[in-house]
């Protein structure tokens, strides 16, 4: 490295002031140390707030609505009454049902009693085998009918118990899209809107290299041990973590990602069904890489670079960088830790030349 940066500075040396080639005095930098602590590596992605369960109320029979019993917006549990549908005409329906099952029992009543006549004066040689067919036949068609009246009275039961409209899931109760005194029916579309509130579901596209990558540098066997932590649109941090449960099955063909999944929990209501946050995916293990501040960087055809203080003299250490950190990056390769990274004065810093380093801090780091 050094017979390199030698070259270099033979090559550039014709360009460089003639107080840095005469050994006039050093050129004063502002330096800080390249840094070397154990962080958990990150990628940011835009997901959206799901809730787990979503149901959408609709009335299955038809009827005027005499009451809401809800007021929306608040939080409700499973069982919990929201709409009234008149019951009058729906309770009518079960007593008529009601009296033809017990007319087709006693219809059946009679017809046992029949064919059991038919069976004993055959028995006796006073009947005929077509008088006792017949009777059989007239049971068995008895015995149908009250199956259809048990059926028929189910029915009206149940539509009787539709006109009480309840929740089916804990959740927060939408808006009502009608009031009192309207017609509802299952043609009338949906009532109001409700969706679990804890926990809730995040998901966000993701690369494969992206998802397989933080597995790794997480020591992690399966990218669903990850963990992701969120923000909002005004930057501020969500209080509470969560975990990968689902990677889909398919790589969107247009966008070359698949869409991940988490579960985050969502106590105090601060997720909302539909809203956008920030993802961000972190390794769940620590990672020992050395940071540098932004403000070192250099860019050039060849990549990435700083100088650093070596002997008293300014050297380049080209490296390769990953993510960021505030107002450091993460530098995966060039240097080891403990350097002296130049980040102030770079205007006339050349390899080879000499230079006074001063610690400074730059804004933001910690």
């Amino acid at each position: 490295m050094r017979s390199w940066v030698f070259v270099v500075a033979i090559v550039l040396g014709l360009g460089l002031p003639a107080y840095a080639q005469s050994g006039a005095d050093p050129i004063p930098v502002g330096v800080a140390t390249a840094e070397r602590r154990a962080i958990n590596q990150s990628a940011d992605f835009v997901g959206r707030v799901d809730a787990i369960d979503k149901v959408e109320i609709r009335a299955r029979v038809k009827g005027f609505l005499e009451a809401v019993q809800f007021k929306e917006g608040d939080r409700i549990k499973t069982g919990d009454p929201l709409y009234a549908i008149e019951k009058g005409l729906f309770a009518a329906d079960v007593e008529q049902a009601q009296g033809a099952l017990e007319r087709a029992k006693a219809s059946l009543a009679l017809a046992s009693l029949q064919r059991q006549r038919a069976e004993d004066l055959l028995a006796r040689s006073s009947g005929t085998v077509v008088a006792r067919d017949q009777a059989i036949a007239e049971e068995t068609s008895a015995k149908g009918a009250v199956l259809s009246a048990e059926a028929n009275l189910a029915t009206a039961k149940i539509n009787l118990g539709y006109t009480a409209i309840t929740s089916p899931i804990d959740g927060k109760v939408g808006r009502t899209a009608l009031t009192k005194g309207n017609v509802v029916g299952p043609d009338t579309g949906v009532l109001t809107t409700i969706v679990s509130q804890d926990p809730m579901y995040v998901t966000f596209p993701i690369s494969q290299r992206e998802l397989l990558e933080a597995a790794n540098r997480g020591g992690k066997r399966s990218p669903e041990e990850l963990t992701v932590s969120l923000r909002f649109s005004d930057g501020s941090t969500y209080d509470q973590t969560g975990k990968m449960n689902f990677i889909d099955v398919s790589v969107n063909r247009s966008t070359d990602t698949v869409l991940a999944r988490a579960t985050i929990a969502n106590p105090d209501g601060r997720l909302i069904d539909g809203q956008f946050v920030r993802v961000t995916l972190q390794t769940a293990t620590a990672e020992e890489k050395v940071l540098v501040p932004q403000a070192a960087l250099i860019a050039d055809q060849q990549g990435v670079y700083v100088f650093v203080v070596e002997d008293g003299k300014a050297a380049v250490r080209r490296l390769t960088v990953s993510s960021s950190i505030g107002p450091d990056v993460v530098v995966d390769t060039g240097l080891k830790g403990g350097e002296l990274v130049i980040v102030q004065g770079l205007q006339g810093v050349r390899p080879g030349v000499p230079v006074r380093a001063n610690p400074t801090q730059p804004v933001g780091r910690s």
